[in-house]
């Protein structure tokens, strides 16, 4: 090899090294690209989502944003690549993600939060009593959704505006919830004997929830943890026939039959990321696999929010200043210490 092949040779691994340490060096962020994330509207969705907006903007000078929609509109969104997070995706729940989910549109990163829970509750006060407040047991005998079609416990959960029915207080129209609990009524035969009451938003479903167990009324409705309302009240869970795989499959679908009811799966929640977003953000990827929350902590949280009447920005940003010991593993050193800086 001549001295001027030698010299061109290594002028062009030079080269190389400079290319690959510029792309190592690349970020999404640094590239100027803004990370939306879904403006999911349930309460811990909300603040988990501001949680890692607040990471992502204070600790990686990222362009952050949320665009608002239902749940179904919000996991479409995000196959499309319109949006980049979804940070509580509860999955297989949906035909919308499962699709996209086969399709490769996007894919499950971490785990947002482990030992979450769902199901059909009443106040504990319908089947214990509370003699504190002089409250007697109205439904002492009541365990499970099969006795819901007694027309005696129907009476006691009556609706208000059609008396000679139950109400079943399900989530909001466009949530995934609500058209699994939709189906399930169909399928333990209680459409005739319940109304399918939806509230319009999560704000006004808690609202309702809140105001019938402060007072020591009967009601009957879905929901879920992690939430303020679970860490609040003392609420019974319905037994219903055990999960299994057919009879949910069915339920889950908007074409699925409704023969047979069962409890809803074990719960998995990820955050749900557009695939090509994936790719393109690798550094964003590690800390949304480590960004696990204590499922206590987002129970404590959403508490706060509640009994102080503040958003989720404020409860993320109370969260951020107090519990630096938990998120402060996700992220490295230099965004702890850019994060914590910002919060002051």
């Amino acid at each position: 090899m001549s001295i001027s092949t030698m010299k061109l040779t290594v002028a062009a691994a030079g080269l190389m090294l400079a290319a690959s340490a510029g792309g190592a060096n690349a970020s999404y962020c640094g590239d100027g690209k803004t990370v939306t994330f879904a403006g999911i509207d349930w309460e811990s969705g909300a603040f988990i989502t501001e949680v890692m907006k607040t990471i992502l903007s204070k600790g990686y000078d990222c362009q952050v944003d949320s665009i608002p929609g239902n749940s179904v509109t919000l996991e479409q969104a995000t196959a499309n690549n319109d949006v980049q997070i979804f940070a509580e995706e509860w999955l297989g729940r949906s035909d919308i993600w499962n699709k996209a989910v086969e399709e490769k549109k996007v894919v499950a990163v971490g785990k947002t939060f482990v030992g979450a829970s769902e199901g059909w509750f009443v106040p504990d006060y319908v089947v214990k009593g509370d003699p504190a407040r002089n409250i007697e047991p109205k439904a002492p005998d009541l365990k499970s959704v099969s006795q819901l079609a007694d027309p005696k416990i129907a009476e006691i959960f009556a609706d208000p505006e059609e008396p000679s029915k139950g109400r079943f207080l399900n989530c909001p129209s466009g949530w995934t919830c609500e058209g699994v609990s939709t189906a399930k009524l169909e399928a333990y035969k209680l459409g005739e004997s319940y109304v399918n009451f939806r509230p319009g938003t999560g704000t006004a479903l808690d609202a309702a929830i809140t105001s019938a167990y402060l007072q020591g009324e009967p009601i009957l409705f879905y929901y879920w943890s992690p939430t303020a309302i679970m860490g609040k009240y003392k609420l019974i869970q319905l037994e219903e026939p055990p999960y299994n795989e057919a009879c949910w499959k069915e339920l889950s679908s908007a074409n699925g039959k409704r023969d047979e009811g069962c409890a809803f799966p074990s719960v998995d929640v990820s955050y749900g990321v557009n695939s090509t977003f994936a790719s393109e953000a690798p550094e964003i990827i590690e800390i949304l696999e480590k960004a696990t929350f204590p499922l206590e902590e987002v129970n404590a949280s959403l508490a706060y929010m509640t009994d102080n009447k503040v958003d989720a920005t404020a409860a993320a940003a109370q969260f951020l200043k107090a519990k630096g010991d938990i998120w402060g593993k996700w992220v490295s050193d230099e965004a702890r210490g850019k994060i914590e800086a910002g919060l002051e």
